[in-house]
């Protein structure tokens, strides 16, 4: 859930305070962002519709791997 993401997320951002965790927190807040954006929920309204039309949901793993995209996660 995109709403349950962006309350941890900002939960998170509060706690981040010490000068080396400010690059992480700049990250945490694109990620928010984009998870707020109304291009993102039209993304995900799409993409949840598209996939349960065929018997599966991926909904977290859209938001998992936008948000690796993002803060550069690295691939498996």
């Amino acid at each position: 859930d995109t709403d349950r993401a962006l309350v941890l997320l900002e939960e998170y951002c509060k706690k981040l305070r010490k000068p080396e965790e400010q690059q992480l927190k700049k990250a945490i807040r694109k990620v928010m962002g984009i998870f707020k954006s109304s291009l993102f929920q039209a993304l995900l309204g799409s993409f949840t519709k598209k996939t349960t039309r065929h018997g599966t949901t991926s909904y977290p793993s859209l938001s998992a791997a936008l948000a690796c995209d993002v803060l550069g996660c690295p691939k498996d």
